[in-house]
């Protein structure tokens, strides 16, 4: 396998918490994603995802150019196609989506939407074949939803108004970005089983080139909608958070998360989403510069309890009694 990460070498007693390692690297990568709408609310989302994604595709061309000819010889068309609609699912569709919603309705409103990702992903990883039960799921997956609505009673008590027709836009697309993300995690985890004859690094890669062409195509678009004359500090700031987020979000978060869908179930990769909400609400009380407050301070506690909660679901005993991982992600 070729990619950054020694995929072959981990042992299955040992793969459940390599998997979390990189669950929580991904979601400290990805954390960022919410922030940086607001760090460059002078560009429109549309913009913001275009820039994104371009410099993903360049990123990505550099990177797999030295073995492009062997990897794409690996490639049926279903392949493509997979990589397509992939690419717009869980890169340009979702980061429109999620841009708006921060600009329009606020970090907290927006991570709390999508912190509904683990339920839905596991609810529906738990149809695989050979999936833990529900029943064994149960205290994580309330643990995980008491913390996310920990933190939608602390987001609804700090707004002094009620929604304004901006804020209901905001949600609207929050609820999409849900959906959206939801259909790309649960499709990814299962094609990549599908391609285990390409290095999840080398998968991420070919996402980056057909996200990057993708990007082209909306580029008239984003020069045209929304188009405000900007200095030159404006613009470099804007380059910057792009290709900031494009390398350390979809080059190196991506590869991350990659790994870890092929180490585990669809069931615990679900649960694995939760550290992108907890790094995004961290993230947020540094930009905000202030602590979280007691109801933000247990849901963090609900989430990461969460987590483990899943990960002692997916350890069964073998006949001596002794706990045992899983194997990874089912097809």
């Amino acid at each position: 396998m070729t990619g950054p990460f020694p995929e072959t070498i981990v042992t299955s007693n040992g793969r459940i918490w390599v998997g979390v390692g990189c669950g929580i690297a991904a979601g400290a990568l990805w954390g960022l994603v919410f922030l940086a709408p607001e760090l460059v609310r002078e560009f429109t989302p549309l913009q913001l995802a275009t820039a994104r994604y371009l410099a993903y595709g360049l990123f990505a061309i550099v990177l797999i150019a030295p073995r492009w000819r062997r990897v794409v010889r690996q490639l049926t068309p279903r392949d493509w196609w997979a990589l397509v609609w992939l690419s717009l699912l869980g890169n340009i569709f979702y980061y429109v989506l999620l841009a708006s919603a921060v600009q329009l309705g606020g970090i907290a409103m927006t991570s709390l939407i999508i912190g509904f990702l683990p339920v839905a992903v596991t609810l529906i990883g738990s149809r695989d074949h050979g999936a833990t039960p529900l029943s064994r799921l149960a205290p994580s997956l309330l643990l995980g939803t008491a913390g996310i609505l920990c933190i939608g009673w602390q987001s609804l008590h700090s707004i002094d108004a009620g929604l304004q027709p901006g804020g209901l836009i905001g949600l609207a697309c929050a609820i999409a970005a849900l959906a959206s993300w939801t259909s790309f995690a649960i499709g990814n985890a299962r094609w990549l089983v599908r391609v285990r004859h390409l290095s999840s690094h080398d998968w991420n890669l070919l996402t980056g080139v057909v996200t990057g062409g993708l990007a082209l195509l909306l580029l008239p678009p984003a020069i045209l909608i929304g188009a405000h004359s900007h200095d030159a500090n404006e613009w470099l700031r804007f380059a910057a958070v792009a290709a900031g987020v494009a390398l350390f979000a979809s080059i190196i978060g991506n590869a991350f998360w990659n790994w870890m869908s092929r180490l585990m179930p669809l069931t615990l990769v679900g649960q694995m989403i939760l550290f992108e909400t907890l790094f995004a609400l961290l993230y947020g009380f540094l930009w905000e510069r202030r602590l979280p407050t007691t109801l933000e301070g247990v849901a963090i506690v609900l989430v990461v309890a969460s987590v483990f909660a899943c990960v002692t679901a997916h350890r069964v005993r073998d006949g001596k009694g002794e706990a045992v991982s899983q194997p990874g992600a089912a097809p």
